[in-house]
């Protein structure tokens, strides 16, 4: 069995502005479908780093999902294991539970579902329309933390 390369996109163009516009708006207290401005401790500096993310909740429980792989907020949170989210002048300190590859294909057909036209072009094949073998197989390089 091969291992898994960690994934990573990086934002680029459009995506760039579009980031900010959205972070902007947040910190203005205005959420686009859930998004809150994750902020998280460097795991070097120890100091705030922010980025906006969206929320699922799913069943009741509401869940982190990095559809970019292993970026530097899922580095950083995997040290810290906690953060807070914030949103307007709202802020909710957090601690997540990284969850194992087997628990991800539900909780990724939820998050595609949802935002799956922004986050799109972070795969190769229409992430929509994935069935449970090829949610399985991406589920090993997107991150997914349970909001505890």
């Amino acid at each position: 069995m091969t291992a898994v390369q960690p994934r990573h996109v990086q934002a680029a163009g459009f995506e760039v502005y579009f980031n900010k516009v959205v972070h902007f708006l947040t910190r203005k207290g205005i959420s686009l479908l859930g998004t809150r401005i994750l902020a998280v401790r460097g795991r070097t500096s120890g100091e705030w780093r922010t980025n906006p993310v969206n929320v699922l909740t799913y069943d009741g429980t509401r869940y982190l999902i990095a559809p970019r792989g292993h970026t530097q907020w899922v580095r950083n949170i995997r040290v810290s294991g906690e953060g807070e989210l914030r949103l307007g002048r709202r802020t909710e300190a957090i601690t997540v539970t990284e969850l194992p590859d087997e628990q991800k294909p539900a909780l990724l057909r939820q998050y595609f579902k949802r935002w799956g036209w922004e986050v799109a072009r972070f795969f190769e094949e229409d992430i929509k329309k994935a069935d449970d073998e090829r949610l399985a197989a991406i589920a090993a390089t997107v991150p997914v933390f349970r909001i505890d």
